[in-house]
């Protein structure tokens, strides 16, 4: 008889077993290996769960921080009387995201075929939520809110320099506690769309967050009706430049290293995969702002670089939908058509006298729906990793998708339509819509919060008072009030 000592390390950590004769030490080896094996398992197990909450948690930081990427878009492309204006408006996009969507918001989202009732707030910290295998409520909870307070966000920008600042705080509640919450129920949350025979493909947003924000914006833009001097009783236009184009171009590229979060975040895991989603997100920018390029100098024989960073942004919405399932190749195209449809949608609002000094419209709206239908139709199986992906109708496969994409597309359009423009409509019939002509010209930033975004050393006073004055004498305003 003899004693035999067995160090076996596993996970970094060690079992000692000792055995009295050789049959009980093979016996005593499998039992401990089997043992540790199944520790080991249990260990993986555990830092996967803690690798993807530390990675969404991550991805939602970036996609918070695209609200500094619009509110540099927003007030660059707007006059400087309303760029403090603009920046209250994106920095309370997410206070009141925020509030909304944990009140009532993630509740409706993800409360199944219930639509409410969903209580994250009681879950504790360590539960799971539904539908994410590996994330907790919170965290699942925080990703979400950052979509919702994007997607407010976008109505921002169409309807700036002539909306009120109560009215921001009803439809920024509205977008993030209704509207928002129920398109993403259908989509994402268990929804009809997504229990079709053929479901409804929207793997980051592009259409429950940007056609959503786009519908709402176009409502609201349309509606609110055009800025002071906008267009001409003859139909014709005339420009209205931002007053800061480095710092909306700045806003571009903050956009672009949020949307990484954005898309590949929507994965919900720290997967292989998010390499090939972040790829497709580069290039779908990179053909976008290409597209827009091409379209900027055919169309106004100059390579206007507003254009362009609309189109780069046009490209990353339109490969948003899919993200997950199309091809490098497939990605460049539809983010080409997006950075085309962006730009031709610019140029095209004057026509219908809509004025949407940012271009949210186009570039949410339009290329999000270009790029839903893009899932149908170039959805490559072996974007997936395993090959078992969707098939798209030029990778071969059926009509089905297509038509499943156009089911979803028009009916959160519809819904969304019809739910922003009661809200406008209400809004304006009441006096809560828009401010006063002369408040319009003297500028949001001293209309409403009496604090212009830059001081007497950059900007004087007076000189502001002057412009203004300028400007509403030549629209026939009387402009005598600013001397009191």
């Amino acid at each position: 008889m003899y004693k035999k000592f067995l160090a076996t390390a596993l996970g970094g950590g060690g079992l000692l077993v000792l055995a009295t004769s050789p049959a009980g030490a093979a016996q005593a080896g499998a039992t401990e290996t089997a043992a540790a094996a199944a520790q080991v398992a249990d260990s993986a197990i555990d830092i996967s769960v803690l690798v993807d909450n530390v990675f969404i948690l991550i991805c939602a930081a970036l996609v918070v921080f695209m609200q500094a990427g619009f509110a540099m878009v927003e007030a660059g492309l707007t006059r400087a009387k309303n760029a403090a204006h603009m920046m209250l408006k994106n920095l309370l996009d997410f206070v009141v995201g925020a509030t909304g969507f944990a009140l009532i918001g993630y509740h409706i989202a993800f409360s199944g075929a219930s639509y409410f009732g969903f209580d994250w707030l009681w879950g504790g910290p360590s539960t799971l939520a539904p539908g994410a295998e590996n994330l907790t409520m919170p965290v699942h909870f925080l990703f979400n809110m950052a979509f919702a307070a994007a997607a407010a966000t976008i109505v921002s920008g169409a309807v700036a320099e002539r909306v009120k600042f109560r009215a921001y705080f009803i439809y920024a509640i509205g977008i993030s506690s209704f509207i928002y919450p129920t398109v993403v129920n259908w989509v994402w949350g268990g929804g009809w769309l997504s229990n079709l025979d053929t479901p409804f493909i929207d793997f980051a947003g592009g259409t429950v967050v940007h056609v959503t924000g786009g519908v709402c914006a176009l409502m609201g833009a349309k509606i609110t009706g055009a800025r002071i001097g906008r267009y001409n009783a003859d139909g014709t236009s005339n420009p209205i430049p931002g007053h800061n184009v480095p710092l909306a171009i700045l806003g571009v590229f903050i956009l672009l290293i949020g949307w990484f979060g954005f898309n590949a975040g929507s994965f919900l895991s720290a997967d292989l995969q998010i390499g090939h989603i972040g790829a497709v997100t580069a290039l779908g920018a990179a053909a976008g702002a290409i597209g827009a390029l091409i379209t900027s100098v055919v169309a106004v024989k100059t390579p206007d670089v507003t254009l362009v960073g609309n189109g780069l942004l046009g490209g990353l919405v339109a490969i948003t939908a899919g993200a997950l399932n199309l091809s490098v190749f497939g990605a460049m195209a539809t983010g080409f058509v997006g950075g085309v449809i962006a730009t031709i949608g610019v140029l095209a609002l004057d026509r219908f006298r809509i004025d949407d000094p940012v271009g949210a419209i186009p570039v949410h709206l339009l290329a999000g729906a270009w790029g839903t239908i893009a899932v149908g139709l170039l959805a490559d199986p072996d974007a997936v990793i395993g090959g078992n992906g969707p098939v798209g109708f030029l990778y071969g496969g059926s009509i089905d998708q297509v038509v499943a994409q156009f089911v979803g597309l028009v009916t959160i359009a519809a819904f969304v339509g019809v739910c922003a423009g009661t809200m406008f409509l209400v809004m304006r019939e009441r006096g809560q819509l828009r401010v006063s002509p002369e408040e319009e010209m003297l500028g949001m930033d001293l209309a409403e919060h009496a604090t212009p975004a830059y001081n007497d050393d950059v900007v004087g006073m007076d000189a502001f008072l002057d412009d203004w004055a300028s400007d509403l004498s030549d629209l026939g305003v009387d402009g005598d009030w600013l001397d009191a």
